[in-house]
Order: C-alpha cells, then sequence, then structure tokens
C-alpha cells in the first residue's frame, strides 16, 4: 500500500513520512496530505497537522499513515501514544480516527485499529 503525494512516496524513503488521508461520510478519500517528514528515526506529527487538513476539507474521519524506514512494521510506544492522541483530539471535534497505518516499502502494513490502540 503506497500513497502518492507529489514527489513523495510513503513507503519509500530514508525519513519517516506522514501522511493523513480525508474520508467523507461514505468514507471515500476526498483528499491526501503530505503532513510531517521526521529525522532518521523518530516523527513529532502534532493532531493539530492532522485536523487541520480535516476541518479544512469538511472531513468526516481519518486514516493516518506513515512510514517505518527500517521496514520493521511494529509500532513503537511513540506511534501508539500519538495513535491515541490523535483519537482523543479527533473525538473532541467530531472527526473520527478511522486507522493508524504503518507500512514499509514492500507493500506491508500494521493496522493499529486491528491492534486495539483505536
Amino acid at each position: 500500500m503506497l500513497f502518492e503525494c507529489s514527489s513523495c512516496f510513503i513507503g519509500r524513503g530514508d525519513r519517516e513520512v506522514f501522511f493523513a488521508m480525508c474520508l467523507n461520510t461514505k468514507n471515500n478519500v476526498v483528499a491526501v496530505h503530505h503532513r510531517h517528514v521526521s529525522s532518521l528515526n523518530a516523527s513529532l506529527v502534532h493532531p493539530r497537522e492532522v485536523f487541520k487538513s480535516a476541518i479544512l476539507n469538511n472531513t468526516a474521519s481519518v486514516i493516518v499513515a506513515h512510514q517505518h524506514p527500517s521496514g520493521d512494521i511494529t509500532p513503537s510506544m511513540e506511534d501508539i501514544n500519538v495513535t491515541k492522541r490523535f483519537a482523543e483530539a479527533g473525538k473532541l471535534l467530531g472527526i473520527e480516527v478511522l486507522d493508524h497505518l504503518v507500512v514499509n516499502n514492500d507493500n506491508s502494513f500494521t493496522s493499529l485499529k486491528e491492534r486495539g490502540y483505536i
């Protein structure tokens, strides 16, 4: 599962790239926004960066995704914590976080929703 945004690809590259997919009430993707590029091994994306896109696109829900350049799609504690922050912020705003995906360049991914973190 690779998501394209201009010349940036999630799942490829040497740094974490963070995207937010904005969905309408029928769960159709209405926009995909490149939200953050991190250092080599850490991403400090803030909920305001994700929900700004969601609000401006009149979004009902979001799916967020980022890559682990190492290829290991195991969610880190930081991934789990930021996912919980996104979910709480989304509840306050009325914009549901449907999932947070950790992907790599061979199309493998982990769903934090499936793991029970949302």
